[in-house]
């Protein structure tokens, strides 16, 4: 697969992973390939803790599951992530940003607008939604073969000054590494984001993975390798439209039609 190609094919994995392990291989491919990515004077801030003790795996998924329970519960995601929910092709063709949640239980797709919304506490209540959503990511992380774990050292990350700003642009450019590598020799990654938004539930995995305290962690990502066959999540979305050349880039200045 050449670089053009796994830019346009990759994808977030939101379906489980074939049940078979990464090979070490490949495990080493990839820490060598996010090694080449840049950094600022070459720093190369970040640190990789790869996972793949079930136990830890199991714990990491529940806390993720209780997390996106918790987070949805309390009004924080709707808040936070509503202005991106499309449910409908048409939608989608008119923004061409977002995601289009297309994958829901029968019993719930008449009331879709109506719970992905600030308002839809009760309708969430009802359907239990928070748990249907909790559950599934649960299971997702819980079943993965392997954690990517990313850390900063807090040398370079200093949140106030240009090298936090610095290492977290290095820190992007090894994730799209690793996701363009994982596309590459057919894995595939999803970003386990759900802890990270309450505190206390990131400070617990870090505790558990023994992170000293001159590193902070920064992402999490389920990987594996990827299998058509699996079956989408109760509730799922895709996000596959992209705005044109012209809406995105200008010329010279901004609002000067590009080209």
């Amino acid at each position: 697969m050449n670089l053009f190609e796994a830019i346009v094919k990759r994808k977030t994995t939101n379906t489980a992973f074939a049940n078979k392990k990464v090979s070490r291989e490949h495990k080493e491919l990839l820490i060598k390939m996010a090694s080449h990515s840049p950094s600022h004077f070459n720093s190369q801030p970040w640190r990789f803790i790869i996972v793949e003790d079930e136990n830890i795996i199991k714990k990491i998924a529940k806390i993720a599951g209780d997390s996106m329970v918790q987070l949805m519960d309390d009004g924080t995601f709707w808040k936070k992530y509503r202005k991106y929910f499309r449910f409908s092709e048409e939608e989608m063709e008119k923004t061409k940003d977002g995601i289009h949640i297309d994958h829901l239980p029968v019993f719930l797709k008449p009331f879709a607008e109506n719970i992905f919304s600030e308002a839809g506490g009760k309708i969430i209540s009802r359907f239990k939604i928070s748990r249907i959503l909790g559950n599934d990511e649960e299971k997702l992380v819980a079943t993965s073969p392997m954690l990517f774990i990313i850390l900063l050292t807090k040398d370079e990350y200093k949140k106030e000054e240009l090298s936090g700003f610095y290492s977290v642009i290095s820190m992007g450019a090894v994730i799209q590494t690793l996701w363009l590598s994982t596309t590459a020799i057919g894995m595939g990654m999803q970003f386990i984001s759900t802890p990270g938004e309450i505190p206390g539930n990131w400070k617990m995995i870090s505790g558990m993975l023994k992170i000293p305290e001159e590193y902070e962690m920064m992402a999490i990502f389920r990987m594996g390798y990827t299998d058509p066959e699996m079956k989408r999540p109760a509730i799922d979305w895709k996000s596959s439209q992209r705005k044109s050349v012209n809406e995105l880039a200008f010329s010279d200045y901004f609002g000067n039609t590009f080209g």
